[in-house]
């Protein structure tokens, strides 16, 4: 069981941008979050606008539920500061070109603006059935190309940047901060990044960690025009230029799943921070990995469990109830009996009709850094103390009854 941790009560906060701003009395709060780059739960204490990006899907397949926990962890997160009085504004971009996508769309001989169109209705059609808040926004990556030319120029013209061999690449020597999210030391971080297409070894770059802004792209790939030569974006910069445009310098709360911890959000701190000058995010928060057969749950393995299948057979708010058993900070393995003790917990609560019961103790559970398995525990107690209905305290976990 997780410890509790306890906050001053706050009844006025006093938001970095100047903005005044007071909760909802008799609601509880504040949260307290996990932040991955402090390596604590800390108060989590936006202003009433609270801006919000979590690094979206590279539409080449179905949705897993290693992307279903982490949306609906950011939609969780979100139920709680809107029933404290916030105004949540969450960005989920669509990175619709890099080398994924590219890769699946030759190999399966298709244009790979079709693959995207295709894949991101079906991932869109998965998160309407699971009742996600819609995003505030959902830009594209390839709808950016503008803002990319723009941030790899101020790059290059503020000593950031170099070029090499028809690329350019953010030059990691001149940003004394890089490695502080993930607290990684270089020889943790060199491995990782050859495994995530960081490619350590390029003889264009000055350090093995640099990473790339702008590419050559081969003969078959898409190209954009540019000062430096036609190519295509890097991955990294198309998370900055899009919250950069959408959110603006500085972010509340931004993450994604923890396997982005490095080199993506590392990466993307870095150039965002050293073009614009000012904090980049303040509050970093990160989804564990969901696995299957002893490893994490991902595209390249194939070892895949999709919420278009789970559809077929639950319920879908039986399918939320199964992910948010499990903390966001806990790696978990998918098994069988997940969907079934989910559907029987949402007809127990169903039963229970409708009501305010297990409210205050919900709300206790996700200020306590999003304990959803301490939440689902307590609207369980009032279900089974038979003192009233709990359709209110579900709600704030996204369920409906």
């Amino acid at each position: 069981m997780r410890e509790t941790v306890a906050f001053a009560a706050v009844t006025s906060t006093e938001h970095p941008n100047g903005q005044a701003w007071q909760p909802i009395a008799d609601r509880g709060g504040p949260m307290g979050l996990y932040d991955t780059a402090r390596r604590e739960v800390v108060p989590f204490t936006p202003g009433r606008i609270v801006s919000m990006y979590t690094c979206g899907i590279t539409p080449y397949d179905a949705t897993h539920l290693g992307h279903a926990a982490t949306y609906l962890t950011y939609d969780v997160v979100q139920r709680r500061l809107r029933d404290l009085g916030h105004e949540t504004r969450c960005v989920r971009n669509v990175t619709d070109v890099d080398d994924s996508i590219l890769g699946k769309a030759r190999e399966i001989g298709v244009h790979y603006l079709d693959l995207a169109a295709r894949e991101t209705a079906r991932f869109d059609d998965d998160m309407v059935a699971l009742e996600m808040l819609p995003s505030y926004s959902e830009p594209r990556a390839t709808g950016a190309i503008a803002d990319i030319r723009g941030f790899v120029g101020e790059a290059l013209d503020k000593g950031h940047a170099y070029e090499a061999g028809g690329s350019v690449y953010f030059d990691v020597s001149t940003y004394a901060d890089f490695g502080k999210i993930s607290g990684y030391s270089t020889d943790e971080m060199l491995p990782l990044a050859a495994e995530h297409g960081g490619f350590p070894d390029d003889p264009n770059k000055r350090n093995p960690l640099d990473f790339v802004l702008w590419q050559q792209s081969t003969p078959d790939e898409p190209s954009w025009d540019s000062k430096w030569g036609p190519g295509r974006p890097g991955w990294h910069i198309e998370c900055s230029a899009l919250a950069l445009r959408e959110l603006g310098t500085t972010i509340d709360l931004h993450g994604g799943g923890s396997d982005l911890i490095f080199p993506h959000h590392e990466c993307e701190a870095a150039q965002s921070q050293a073009v614009t000058g000012q904090p980049f995010v303040r509050h970093w928060m990160h989804q564990a990995m969901v696995r299957m057969d002893g490893e994490k749950m991902s595209k390249s393995l194939g070892n895949l469990v999709f919420v278009s299948e789970l559809r077929k057979e639950f319920d879908t708010r039986a399918i939320r109830l199964g992910v948010i058993a499990h903390h966001y900070r806990d790696a978990w393995e998918w098994h069988d009996e997940i969907m079934p003790t989910a559907a029987a917990r949402l007809e127990r609560w169903i039963a229970a009709g409708e009501g305010e019961a297990g409210l205050a103790e919900t709300r206790a559970a996700l200020d306590n850094d999003l304990d959803t398995p301490g939440a689902l525990a307590a609207i369980d107690g009032a279900v089974e103390a038979g003192v009233g209905g709990v359709s209110a305290a579900a709600a704030l976990v996204g369920v409906r009854l």
